[in-house]
């Protein structure tokens, strides 16, 4: 499969909805550490707000477009340490677009976008053992999972292990 043309680019006002669909889908949830809805006036004031420079606000999120600018999904990167230069990865792509290798795509941009212009040592991911889809992906793109995380996620059929993912640049 050829891999697809993608555009990773700030959060716009005109990204609000698609932002409010996914902080608000609670099968998301159990994926990530959000596990309340957000409004809409939140979400608006964040991208309002949020200056997209990981070192005033501890995070980078990006829009992940296709060549025809549709939102295929967005990438985060959070939990940033400017002592040791790493953050953790984030990514939702939509249901319609998944299979289509827009995350490797999408996580193959920003690792270069990590390395050349953010200079960061290393991206990790912590993935739910379940989430074989997403370890595969990451797996596929070069980052190592190294270790297993006992009883690290709660998810509605109880704790859960992760395994831990890690990327150096």
């Amino acid at each position: 499969m050829k891999e697809p043309n993608i555009r990773l680019r700030a959060l716009e006002l005109e990204d609000l909805d698609f932002l409010y669909h996914i902080e608000n889908d609670d099968r998301l949830w159990e994926l990530g550490v959000s596990n309340v809805p957000y409004s809409r006036r939140v979400l608006l004031d964040y991208i309002t707000s949020a200056s997209a420079d990981i070192y005033v606000d501890n995070q980078v999120r990006l829009i992940v477009e296709n060549e025809q600018n549709e939102q295929v999904g967005i990438l985060d990167l959070t939990d940033f340490d400017p002592r040791h230069h790493r953050a953790e990865l984030g990514i939702v792509i939509k249901k319609e677009f998944q299979g289509q290798g827009y995350a490797k795509a999408s996580v193959s941009r920003l690792l270069q976008y990590a390395r050349n212009i953010l200079h960061l040592q290393q991206i990790y991911a912590i993935v739910g053992i379940r989430n074989q889809k997403a370890a595969k992906m990451l797996q596929s793109v070069g980052f190592e999972g190294n270790n297993i995380l006992k009883q690290w996620l709660c998810s509605p059929v109880g704790y859960e292990d992760a395994m831990f993912f890690q990327y150096f640049l």
